[in-house]
């Protein structure tokens, strides 16, 4: 007896080759008919990434106000990155107004489980 994920995985639900492979949700629209996917309940981007529940507009605020204690960087997980910006007071707020900026231009930031920051 498949279950539906099981099905998803290895690719034989609705005639579809391999719809998760590495991470990777392959066509969301088509498999699952407007349904959110378990590993995927905020969408997926262009390149089948699941979404992150954490938005890169609130990590950048965070780390933009509150860098110098690697605020931004706890939000998203990142906690080794978090412990040495507190150290560090955000590398003199320098490594901290960077991160901020790149938290905002950056269409690739991920959280603690590689899944994208939403925009």
């Amino acid at each position: 007896m498949h279950t539906i994920f099981g099905d998803l995985c290895h690719g034989s639900l609705l005639g579809v080759p391999g719809a998760v492979r590495s991470g990777r949700i392959q066509s969301s629209r088509s498999v699952f008919h407007d349904r959110p996917h378990p590993e995927a309940p905020f969408g997926v981007d262009p390149q089948g990434r699941p979404y992150s529940d954490k938005s890169k507009v609130v990590a950048g605020v965070l780390q933009l106000f509150l860098g110098t204690f690697g605020a931004g960087r706890f939000y998203v997980g990142s906690t080794g990155v978090a412990l040495g910006q507190l150290f560090t007071c955000g590398g003199l707020g320098l490594w901290a107004l960077i991160d901020a900026i790149l938290f905002f231009t950056s269409n690739d930031r991920t959280d603690k489980q590689g899944r994208v920051l939403r925009g």
